[in-house]
């Protein structure tokens, strides 16, 4: 089994299109085309694609037939409760009031969360979701600052019937939490819930979507 058939197993059973893994990992829909389709071979971001999809490179790449990759050596495997589940901890200050956002320097760590606590919120895989924190004030009283935020990133479509909900998002090359809502010339009003923050509008192609925040632990 090649990386195309495995690539490709992938995606169906995730649910997820070759344009929805291209904008999660960040490189052209076509690279990811060639994957599946025998085109290529390999990619320099089989790192990336694997964490996505769930995954192991090597699995990808046919050095295992063991998606978890629990059979390679090279790799530690961790047992976890029954109950348990680890998802993608981001330490990027993901400014709540807006910080500065370079998505090849984040450093990705892991988080254990109960798989229930999780499914009260979202059913996505967990490898379609992750954790971090934000810094400031422009979402309180809803997100206080250093709340951890959990964000899942198979939602990253903006539909009218969404309402106001509250999205990790790109604008303007700063990450940052807000409140989104779609207008009806198809700029989208992005609002903090501090109410001495001003609202800004995002026209067409200035703003990314990251994914929709579905929970929040806040600290005591």
């Amino acid at each position: 089994m090649g990386i195309d058939t495995r690539v490709g197993k992938l995606l169906e059973e995730r649910g997820m299109s070759q344009a929805e893994l291209a904008r999660l990992v960040g490189i052209s829909t076509q690279a990811i085309w060639k994957l599946v389709n025998g085109r290529s071979r390999s990619s320099t971001h089989l790192h990336k694609i694997a964490r996505v999809l769930g995954t192991t490179p090597e699995y990808l790449s046919g050095e295992t037939d063991d998606p978890s990759g629990s059979a390679n050596p090279l790799i530690p495997h961790v047992q976890l409760d029954e109950d348990e589940v680890e998802i993608d901890s981001i330490d990027l200050a993901y400014g709540m009031g807006g910080t500065f956002l370079d998505t090849e320097d984040i450093e990705v760590e892991k988080a254990k969360f109960s798989r229930a606590w999780l499914r009260q919120f979202s059913h996505s895989p967990p490898e379609m979701l992750f954790s971090t924190q934000g810094a400031g004030d422009s979402m309180m009283p809803t997100i206080h600052d250093r709340d951890v935020v959990i964000v899942d990133r198979s939602q990253r479509a903006l539909a009218d019937n969404m309402g106001d909900k509250v999205w990790a998002i790109v604008f303007g090359g700063v990450g940052m939490f807000k409140r989104l809502r779609p207008m009806p010339d198809g700029t989208v009003k992005i609002m903090s819930d501090n109410q001495l923050i001003p609202h800004e509008t995002a026209s067409d192609g200035e703003l990314f979507l990251v994914g929709r925040v579905v929970a929040k632990v806040s600290r005591l």
